[in-house]
């Protein structure tokens, strides 16, 4: 048998094809896999179409707490507050666990548990609960605008498928107080937090902070999938502004101009007072004002005691008679004929009496506030070159810098003789309140010009560090010792026996001048001729010696022909000034008396009573202790506070359970807190100032249920 062998065939392909073939098949795969998901709607028995869309990425804003406004003595003037929309989640689709549902179940009971929060009744709740094809609902005004304390009531019912929006706002706890100067910032549609005015506005940009963000995948739902990764980008916080205003003195002029409105009929009034030994401003306020919560009555949106320039009448002269005196050219005893002045061009200058005083002194003019006086003066003593680069040595004519925005420069222009003259007496030139303080600063301080300023210090939101600190900046000297001592001299005569008699009290060594402007015309006609067509003016230091204040108040069309509704604010702003401060008026040269001594405050954490208290009264402070215990818990304020001898510091035992309610007439707002904040007490307030009256009596023993209600009002009032 003839065995026949087939020739074996070559199975070896070359590499080279091999890889070809591979690559083929597997673009083949994808191409048919993605033909396959384009054409197939499920895989594996999950939709792809409902999968890919409940899976994307979500950024959320993480915003940024706008910064706080505090007074000088870190009262609060603006701060943020949340706010919430309380909103019912009913698309059952939300729940992808029975056992934590996240829709409203159980819709009657979701009702009828609400009903008891909000202004809501149960079947207009459930009304709303009731609704067909909708994903969630909002309960209209009933729901918006809830407080925390709302909120946590809602919450604290456990009700599934309820949650809330929440919103910051701008909150001014005192409403009406400091407006102009604090102004106001809105929330947008977006819940951005922008500054419109005063200090809201100037500071917007160190106010509203970083907002920051986080990115991640989230479910159909809104929630995060686990396992998958976030970018997050923390929000940098605003920072704090410290303004160089005390709310004290703030609340003495506010309650002052009310007070006078009472009585009185105004149509407006500005007022500002300042440190005269810093420039600080410590209060800033015009009449009529406005709540920057709600700015109904706002009625204009300028600051007039930094944007509108008026004509300041009368205590202009406080300058002219500088000028003189600075050129070597005034000599008080010399003599002038009073009455009437007539100008070369035949216009006819007169005093306010044009029947005059006779022949007097230049420095009884002054204290008449002779317009005869100061015309002689521009016209045969100093020229208009020298008066006019005088007013603007002492700032007229330019912004001061306060920090405040929309500054107005003023006007300080004239040329011909007559508007030298009216110049001279405050006439056909505009200064702003704010430029008057500026020149007074320069008599309080012995011929140096002070900078105004109203931002006492900037601490960063994050780190509590202060990175901007205000303080006393000298100008420059402007004046002479011997023209500031005779120029408080003449304003001494001005409130002895002159046209400032009026606000002369015994034992209250002011110094001023008044003055009364003209108002002109809006068409440019000239000045309006009715008889209340007039703004008042004041400008004074005070005390004389050692000044404290200085301040600047007009008053815009008072219906009255004396200066009494003006001199009764700066009455009982002084009145209670001078209390507060603690200056002497029995002394002759009214120097402050108790000085206030600062020290750091101590930890008295789980030190002994009789320590701390010991240590306290070597500092000159005595503390206030609550509860009968030998060991201190807690304490205010913290350590590393600076505190003074005349503030107030709290220290809790450990025996708490006996505390008994002290009598706190009399005490700050800022005070109050803080007892209620120690002792965890809520407190309700009404009105501004110091304590009048509080809801639980004195000696009552306090505890967890104690709410305590007080009723705030200015703490001095004037007896005149």
């Amino acid at each position: 048998m003839i065995s026949v062998k087939k020739k074996r065939k070559n199975n070896n392909v070359p590499t080279g094809n091999l890889v070809i073939i591979a690559s083929f098949l597997f673009f083949a795969l994808i191409i048919g896999r993605g033909a396959y998901l384009a054409l197939s709607t499920n895989i594996d028995g999950i939709n792809i179409k409902e999968f890919s869309s409940s899976r994307t990425t979500r950024t959320d804003t993480l915003t940024a707490t706008r910064g706080k406004i505090y007074d000088v003595n870190g009262e609060t003037l603006a701060e943020n507050v949340y706010s919430y929309t309380l909103i019912a989640y009913l698309d059952p689709d939300r729940t992808t666990n029975e056992n934590n549902p996240q829709h409203v179940v159980d819709k009657e009971g979701t009702a009828q548990a609400l009903s008891t929060v909000i202004d809501m009744s149960y079947e207009e709740i459930l009304s709303l609960l009731n609704k067909e094809g909708v994903y969630q609902t909002e309960f209209g005004k009933a729901g918006k605008s809830l407080n925390e304390i709302q909120k946590d009531k809602i919450l604290a019912l456990g009700l599934p498928g309820i949650d809330f929006i929440e919103t910051q706002t701008r909150y001014y706890p005192n409403g009406n107080f400091l407006s102009y100067a604090i102004g106001y910032a809105k929330t947008d549609s977006s819940g951005e937090i922008t500054g419109e005015m005063g200090i809201e506005k100037q500071y917007d940009d160190i106010l509203s902070g970083t907002d920051g963000y986080v990115t991640y995948q989230k479910d159909r739902n809104g929630y995060k999938i686990s396992g998958t990764d976030e970018i997050r980008v923390e929000a940098e916080d605003g920072d704090d502004v410290y303004l160089t205003v005390d709310s004290n003195i703030q609340l003495f002029v506010e309650q002052a101009i009310a007070e006078s409105a009472k009585q009185y009929a105004f149509d407006g009034v500005n007022i500002m007072v300042a440190d005269a030994e810093t420039g600080a401003i410590l209060a800033s306020a015009s009449y009529p004002s406005f709540d920057p919560n709600t700015r109904n009555d706002i009625v204009s949106y300028l600051d007039s005691n930094v944007s509108i320039g008026t004509e300041p009448g009368s205590t202009m002269k406080i300058y002219t008679y500088m000028a003189a005196m600075e050129a070597g050219k005034y000599n008080g005893n010399d003599t002038y004929l009073s009455g009437i002045y007539t100008a070369q061009d035949g216009t006819q200058i007169g005093d306010h009496d044009r029947a005059g005083w006779g022949v007097i002194t230049y420095d009884y003019g002054f204290a008449q506030s002779s317009n005869v006086a100061v015309a002689n003066l521009v016209t045969k003593y100093i020229d208009r070159a020298t008066l006019g680069n005088y007013f603007k040595k002492l700032g007229f004519g330019s912004k001061t810098g306060i920090e405040l925005p929309n500054e107005a420069s003023g006007k300080i222009s004239f040329q011909y003789e007559t508007e030298v003259i009216n110049a001279s007496f405050g006439q056909g030139i505009l200064t702003t309140p704010i430029q008057n303080i500026k020149a007074l600063t320069a008599i309080a301080n012995d011929g140096v010009l002070l900078q105004p300023y109203i931002v006492d210090k900037i601490v960063d939101g994050s780190t509590g560090e202060v990175t901007y600190q205000g303080e006393r900046t000298e100008l420059g000297q402007v004046a002479s010792s011997s023209t500031v001592t005779k120029m408080k001299q003449l304003m001494h005569d001005v409130v002895d026996f002159g046209t400032g008699s009026i606000y002369a009290m015994e034992g209250y060594d002011l110094i001023a001048k008044t003055g009364t402007a003209q108002i002109a015309s809006t068409d440019g006609s000239g000045y309006l001729t009715g008889e209340y067509d007039v703004i008042r003016g004041f400008a004074g230091i005070y005390p004389a010696e050692n000044p404290k204040l200085i301040i600047y108040a007009t008053m815009t069309r008072p219906q009255s022909k004396s200066a009494r509704p003006l001199s009764m604010i700066i009455d009982q702003i002084i009145v209670n000034a001078t209390q507060y401060y603690g200056i002497d008026t029995t002394a002759d040269d009214n120097e402050v008396v108790d000085p206030v001594v600062e020290n750091l405050m101590p930890s008295f954490i789980n030190q002994t009573i009789n320590n701390a208290t010991t240590t306290l009264t070597e500092m000159g402070v005595t503390p206030y202790v609550l509860g009968n215990g030998t060991k201190v818990v807690s304490q205010y304020p913290a350590e590393g506070t600076t505190i003074t001898n005349k503030e107030k510091v709290f220290l809790v035992t450990n025996d708490d359970t006996t505390i008994a309610m002290p009598n706190i007439t009399g005490w700050s707002l800022k005070e109050v807190k803080a007892f209620a904040n120690l002792l965890k007490i809520p407190l309700t307030v009404t009105g501004n100032g110091y304590v009048t009256s509080q809801s639980i009596p004195e000696g009552t023993i306090l505890n967890q249920d104690s709410m305590l209600t007080i009723i705030l009002e200015v703490k001095f009032q004037s007896s005149a």
